[in-house]
C-alpha cells in the first residue's frame, strides 16, 4: 500500500504538526500532570491518527502498535485514561472531525497491543553513521542507538523516519550485537513506499531515526549446535547473516550452508562481505541462487529455496527468509522434501496476531 506524501501527518500538514502535538500534551498535562513526557506527544498523536485513518497495511499497523503498546506500558496508562486522550486529540486537531467511536477503537487496539509487547522502552533514537549503495535498489545503513538496543539475531525492529512520524516499518538487523552497539540495516526501495524510498535514497550520515522494540520473528537459533541450511531471498539475507555472525561468536560451530538468492550475479548485493565470511569460517558454505542469469552454473540456477533443496540433508534445520512471493508455499515444499515441521523456521512479522 502506498504511503501518504511526506507533507502530511495523518492528514495534518507537517508544518503545523508540532503545534498539534504541543496542544495534545498541554491538555494531557492539565488533566493528569506527569502522565506522559512531552517528548512522546508527537509519537502518540501521529500514531493514533494513523490508526484512526486506517492508512497502513497489516505489517505496518502491527509495527506501529508494537511501539504504541510499549508507550502504554512504559507510562502505566490504563483504560480510564482513554477519555483524557480522546479529549486531548480533539484539542490537538480541532480542524479534523474525530468521532468518539473512532478514537476509542484505536485506543482499544493500543490496549490489546500493550498486553502482548512486554516491558521496556518504546523507542530508541539512532544516528546514521554510514550509508552504502549496495545495488540499484538496496542501501545498507549503519546506525548507532543513543542507548544499547537489546536485540537478538533474527529479531525485527520497527523503523521510523522523522518525516513520517506515524509510520513504522519492520527491518531486521543484519548483524549480531556488536561491542560498539551499531546496527546494520538493509533497505530495499519499495515502489510507492515513501518510507523505504527515504531510507534508501535520502537519509545521510548524521541524520536521526528511531527504532522500536526488537521483536522475535521465529528465526532464532536452537540451543545446541546443529547443521543449518539457510535460504535467503533479497534483503531476507539480513536476519540470516545476523545468525551466521552469532554462530561465528559461539564456542562451537555447526556446518552451515547459506544459499543467497538474486535475479543475476550483479544483484548479489552483499557478495564481498559474504565472501569474507566464507573465507574466515571453514564451517560456512555460501551458494548463490540466480533465477534470471543464463550464465549461472547448473547448480546455481533457480530461486533460493529450489537451489537450497539440492543441498538438503536429513540432519539440518532449515531457515527461509525473503519476500512474500518466496515464502508462500515454502513450508509445504519443505515438508514434501522430508523436513519435519519442528525443523522449519520461517519469519513472522510479529509473534502475535
Amino acid at each position: 500500500m502506498r504511503d501518504h506524501p511526506a507533507t502530511e501527518v495523518g492528514g495534518i500538514a507537517e508544518a503545523v504538526f508540532g503545534r498539534a502535538a504541543a496542544r495534545f500534551w498541554d491538555t494531557v498535562q492539565a488533566g493528569c500532570p506527569g502522565l506522559l513526557p512531552e517528548r512522546d506527544a508527537p509519537l502518540i498523536v501521529a500514531g493514533l491518527l494513523r490508526l484512526m485513518g486506517g492508512g497502513d497495511d497489516r505489517p505496518g499497523r502491527l509495527a506501529l502498535l508494537t511501539v504504541l503498546g510499549r508507550v502504554y506500558r512504559e507510562h502505566r496508562l490504563r483504560p480510564v485514561h482513554a477519555a483524557l486522550v480522546g479529549a486531548a486529540l480533539t484539542v490537538a486537531v480541532p480542524s479534523m472531525p474525530l468521532e468518539a467511536a473512532t478514537w476509542r477503537r484505536a485506543w482499544r487496539l493500543v490496549e490489546r497491543a500493550a498486553a502482548r509487547v512486554g516491558d521496556g522502552p518504546a523507542s530508541w533514537p539512532v544516528e546514521v553513521l554510514g550509508r552504502d549503495r549496495a545495488g540499484d535498489t538496496i542501501t545498507t545503513l549503519t546506525v548507532r542507538p543513543w542507548r544499547r538496543l537489546p536485540f537478538r539475531p533474527g529479531d525485527a525492529v520497527p523503523v521510523n523516519v522523522p518525516q513520517h512520524p506515524g509510520r513504522w516499518r519492520w527491518y531486521c538487523p543484519a548483524n549480531a550485537p556488536r561491542a560498539d552497539s551499531t546496527v546494520e540495516l538493509h533497505v530495499r526501495a519499495v515502489p510507492g513506499g515513501d518510507v523505504s524510498h527515504r531510507l534508501a535514497h535520502q537519509v545521510r550520515p548524521g541524520d536521526l531515526l528511531r527504532l522500536g522494540p526488537p521483536t522475535p520473528t521465529g528465526l532464532s537459533l536452537p540451543g545446541s549446535p546443529t547443521p543449518l541450511l539457510l535460504a535467503a531471498g533479497g534483503t531476507g539475507l539480513a536476519p540470516l547473516r545476523a545468525l551466521v555472525e552469532q554462530i561465528a561468536e559461539a564456542a562451537a560451530q555447526p556446518e552451515v550452508t547459506l544459499v543467497v538468492g538474486a535475479r543475476t550475479f550483479v544483484d548479489l548485493y552483499d557478495a564481498i562481505a559474504l565472501d569474507k565470511l566464507a573465507h574466515a569460517h571453514p564451517w560456512l558454505r555460501i551458494v548463490p541462487a540466480l533465477s534470471h542469469d543464463p550464465r549461472a552454473e547448473p547448480g546455481e540456477q533457480g530461486d533460493a529455496l529450489t537451489v537450497a533443496l539440492d543441498h538438503l540433508r536429513p540432519d539440518q534445520r532449515v531457515y527461509v527468509c525473503g519476500p512474500p512471493a518466496m515464502l508462500v508455499g515454502s513450508r509445504l515444499r519443505l515438508l514434501a522434501a522430508g523436513v519435519t515441521d519442528d525443523r522449519i523456521h520461517l519469519p513472522e512479522q510479529i509473534p502475535w496476531r
